[in-house]
């Protein structure tokens, strides 16, 4: 496996107003009350602002490309205005195509702001959520939506709680080792392809295709059913990624790593994930050697570097026999 970044990882530049009020429709409980006809605006950035500063005319630095929320700050100062006033302001707004506005507290949109809305063809929501609840809530579903993905060939376990992708070269064994792991009280996420996207810069996340989802092929037995021999726990629907163990085949004289001093990584859609490189060849348990790598890296993410210490005590008794 190279240890390089993937060349079929797909970036998300904007998402459709439709796509984003019909998916969250039912979790943020959205009502389009007016501009239908703006729901194929594109929405630029995950962020959501709201148009404070905007409505008194000041609009350096004004995020147009996101959606504009009108909270119960916004709303009463517009209540404050004049009709005429009003109806200015909110022009100066949509003139900056906005992808749309949306009312939190289940506020209720001015004629004015109604009438504006459909004439410049912008989609006004309403939800019952308080301002900062929808922030968070519709934040963490465009940063779903704008996540970068990709998809790669490995198997993806859940390895007491340590995420681990196996990858190698077809045939090398992933689909046996994984087998002998779920055996073992492991979970599966994904067999032979992962679809992975990256999620706030910080994690990430791998599944499979909902169609293989809780399937298995294995060389010589065929496909198998997971949850029916295994039972419902051995697979998962989504894991983060935490580490990569690559199989390569042994071959007489070639470099294995015997102190585990030396820490490779593999860039993935931007994130360097954690590498470990297992050789294969006959008499060896993968399975065991995969279930103790995950408990390795767990060990590291927890602060205890087992190579790293026993490098210190090794130092420390050479400098003392030094000294007699």
């Amino acid at each position: 496996m190279p240890r390089k970044a993937l060349t079929n990882a797909t970036f998300v530049e904007a998402v459709l107003m439709r796509d984003f009020y019909e998916s969250f429709k039912e979790p943020l409980k959205l009502e389009l009350v007016a501009g239908g006809g703006g729901l194929d605006k594109t929405i630029g950035e995950r962020s959501i602002n709201r148009p404070a500063l905007a409505l008194t005319g000041f609009f350096r630095y004004f995020a147009n490309k996101r959606i504009q929320l009108f909270g119960a700050g916004e709303m009463a100062y517009l209540r404050d205005l004049s009709s005429e006033e009003e109806s200015a302001v909110i022009r100066q707004v949509l003139k900056r195509k906005i992808p749309c506005m949306i009312l939190s507290r289940n506020l209720a949109p001015s004629r004015a702001m109604r009438a504006l809305a459909d004439e410049y063809n912008t989609p006004l929501i309403r939800c019952p959520l308080k301002s900062k609840t929808l922030i968070t809530e519709a934040t963490l579903l465009l940063e779903e939506k704008f996540a970068p993905r990709s998809h790669l060939h490995g198997t993806l376990l859940d390895i007491r709680g340590t995420g681990t992708l196996l990858c190698g070269e077809s045939g090398v064994g992933k689909s046996e080792c994984a087998l002998a792991l779920i055996e073992r009280g492991h979970s599966l996420v994904a067999d032979d392809l992962t679809y992975v996207k990256r999620l706030s810069d910080r994690e990430l996340m791998g599944t499979s295709a909902e169609l293989s989802r809780g399937y298995m092929e294995c060389r010589g037995l065929g496909i198998i059913n997971i949850a029916e021999m295994f039972g419902v726990r051995s697979v998962r629907l989504s894991k983060r990624i935490d580490v990569v163990i690559n199989f390569i085949a042994w071959e007489p004289g070639m470099h294995e790593e015997r102190t585990g001093l030396e820490e490779k990584r593999m860039d993935i859609l931007g994130l360097k994930i954690a590498l470990m490189e297992i050789p294969v060849r006959p008499g060896r348990d993968m399975a065991r050697l995969v279930e103790a790598a995950a408990m390795v890296y767990a060990l590291k993410a927890m602060g205890h570097d087992s190579a790293t210490e026993f490098n210190q005590r090794l130092i420390s008794h050479m400098a003392e026999n030094q000294g007699t």
